[in-house]
Formats: C-alpha cells, structure tokens, sequence
C-alpha cells in the first residue's frame, strides 16, 4: 500500500475512534456521521481511480490483470473493508445496525461475503494451477538456452510447450465436466498429492463439482440496489459500497484466475453509474470485459496478464520446435534467443509474485472471516437488547 493512502486511512479510522468516544449532541452527531461517509466514498473512489489510471497513464507501472496489479486490487479492498467496519460499526450501539434498512441489508451482505470465501478458494487453487505451468514454461527454459542447440533439447521443450499450451487452452472445459466430488480444500489444508503427470493433465480442481464461478458472481450481484432518498445518506450507502467492492474484486480474480465454470463473466455488473464512487470501477469492468471479449475463448484458462504472454511466447517456440533443424541458422537461433528470455522473464515474474499474491488472497479470506463474524456478533447483542426481560 502506497505510504500517502496508508497515512490517509490511518487518520480515517483515528478519527472515527475519537468521535465515537466523544460525548456529542445528536445534531453535531449527525454532521460528523455525513463527513465519514463523504471521506469513506471519496477513499474508495480514489483507490479505484489509481488502479484505472495505472493501466492508462502510467506505461512503467503494473499491467491491468497482472499478478501486480492484482495485488494492489486486493490491498485497495483490504483498505475499503477496514475503513467500511470502521463507519458502519466501531463505537457504535448494535442496535443501530438491527433497524431497516440494515436488518434486511446487513444479512445479504454477509451472504455475499460466504460467497466471496468459495471464489478465493477456488482462485487459490487456480494459483496453484498456474504454478504448474509455470514449471512447464521453466522446462522448456532451460531446454532451449543452452548453446549449440540440439535435436534432444527441442524434443524436450517442444513437449513441456505442447502440455502448456493444452492446457491452457482446454483447461475450463474439463473444469466443467471433472468428476471431483465435494470441495475439500480451504485455506491451511490441502488435498492428496497427485503426481505431477496427473496435475499436468487436469489442474485437480476440488470444488463441488457443480460449483461455477460465473453463477457465484452472478448470485452476489443479483440483488445489488443502490440505495435510494435518505438511505443515500445513512448506513445503507456504506454497506451498498462494500458489497459493490466486494462483487467488483471477485468478479475481476475469477476472470484473471483460472476458476471452474466460468463462461459469461464477461457480462456488465449492475453498478450505478450516477455516484461518483463507482465510475472507476465501472471504467476497470468495461477495460475488463474488452479484454474477455478479444480472447474470443471463453475456455481460456483465464485473462492474467503473464498467461497470456506465455500462452503466445508458447505457440511461437512451438512453431520453431516444430520445423527444428539441425543445425539451426544463427538468425533464426537469434530470433528464437528472445523468445527464450521473454518466456523466462515471465516465469521470474511468477516465481516472485504468485506466493505473494496467494497470501493475500489469504489474508482477503481471513479478514472476511473476521467481519463476518463481528457482525454477527453485534447483531445477536442487538437480538438480546430488544428481547423483553421476563
């Protein structure tokens, strides 16, 4: 997280902590409670408006759907989710979020955040599939950099490449149709080890097997409303922006991520184009949903930026594999020479971002765990405020 948006969120929640410990009039209550939501609003717009224009306006930083851009996604929610349960419910009397509007919105957020836990689960073990081609691409590496270059080394890395390319390619599909049982895998547990050959084939997927991503993004998004009148000014808005974070960060890691079933993501989500908040994250989805429709695959293993280099850095590696003479001509083993250090650049990319990336996932699971749970610890103390005493 960049040092001036730390700063700013450190000052947000220290000065909601020090009001709500202040003895104040219910006027000057109110007043403070309309400037938080403003700084709330206005933080979230500006986190999403960095990471839109980090994808236009700056060349030298994180490409959109990159393994760094993604991890500054997830930190930008992490920083909207902390500041969220700091409006919504530090110092605050439980009963104030029991009462309507929230006794009907709270709930579906909470359901929304149950689902998000099912698509960080499903996106880590999509992390651990692109960990395995990554160990295909890093095969072929080593095959191909060694000079002279004989017909065993291209034999070698033309079969690392066909695997990787097959894979990447048909992966969705078998997703779709795996004969895995139940989801057996959470975060701090995994599943049986299958041999290399077998996660090679298929990327093990250990959700039930008729879990899809795209039905679990469309169930979170499905009764997104913004609020309207005066709920645009009470604790309705707040909850709406965190679910539309929420849905938003999910949608786009099932569309980077290799994930099962998948197939109509790049349908619009219904954010509301009249608040300000959300126009950079509207512009993020439509960038996104461009870039799904220019695969023209919806079975592609997923729209990550270092995938999709090395799914096209692959075809053109096999194409030199495939008509490979001994000896080869020294421009075309130049011309090949670049191939090999554009596809091994891409691997240390991988190898120094994807454990990171799966922590923060991680770290997204737990603190979604957490919230959840302190709600609904505060609204069974409400539950037993408004219960009448025998």
């Amino acid at each position: 997280m960049p040092a001036t948006t730390e700063n700013n969120q450190s000052s947000f929640l220290g000065r909601i902590s020090i009001r709500r410990n202040q003895v104040m009039s219910m006027e000057g209550n109110h007043d403070q409670e309309l400037e938080d939501l403003e700084l709330f609003q206005k933080h979230v717009g500006d986190r999403f408006a960095d990471l839109l224009s980090s994808t236009t306006e700056d060349p030298s930083s994180d490409a959109l759907l990159s393994i760094g851009w993604l991890r500054k996604l997830l930190d930008e929610l992490l920083c909207c989710e902390a500041e969220f349960k700091a409006v919504v419910m530090m110092g605050r009397d439980p009963s104030q979020i029991s009462k309507p509007p929230l006794d009907k919105l709270l709930p579906e957020l909470l359901d929304r955040v149950v689902k998000s836990l099912d698509v960080c689960n499903a996106v880590t073990l999509g992390l651990d599939a692109i960990r395995n081609l990554q160990r295909l691409a890093e095969i072929a590496v080593v095959a191909l950099e060694p000079r002279p270059m004989g017909d065993g080394q291209v034999r070698r890395a033309k079969k690392a490449l066909h695997s990787l390319v097959t894979v990447m390619v048909h992966e969705d599909k078998e997703c779709g149709s795996t004969k895995g049982t139940e989801r057996s895998r959470s975060f701090g547990r995994r599943g049986g080890n299958a041999g290399n050959k077998d996660r090679v084939r298929s990327l093990s997927w250990t959700m039930a097997r008729n879990w899809s991503a795209a039905k679990q993004i469309h169930a979170m998004s499905s009764n997104l409303a913004a609020p309207r009148g005066g709920d645009l000014t009470g604790l309705a808005l707040p909850l709406y922006i965190m679910s539309t974070a929420l849905v938003f960060v999910m949608w786009t890691l099932a569309a980077a991520i290799p994930c099962q079933e998948r197939n109509g993501l790049g349908t619009h989500l219904p954010f509301p184009r009249q608040l300000p908040w959300a126009q950079p994250m509207i512009g993020l989805q439509e960038k996104i949903a461009e870039e799904w429709k220019k695969k023209e695959k919806k079975g592609s293993v997923g729209l990550l930026e270092e995938m999709q280099k090395m799914e096209k850095v692959g075809q053109l590696l096999i194409e030199f594999a495939d008509s490979f003479q001994f000896p080869a001509e020294n421009e075309r083993l130049d011309e090949v020479r670049v191939h090999v250090e554009e596809l091994a650049d891409i691997c240390r990319k991988m190898e120094e971002g994807l454990e990171p990336l799966q922590l923060q996932i991680r770290e997204v699971f737990h603190r979604l765990v957490r919230t959840r749970t302190e709600f609904l610890h505060v609204l069974d103390q409400a539950g037993k405020l408004s219960t009448p005493t025998v």
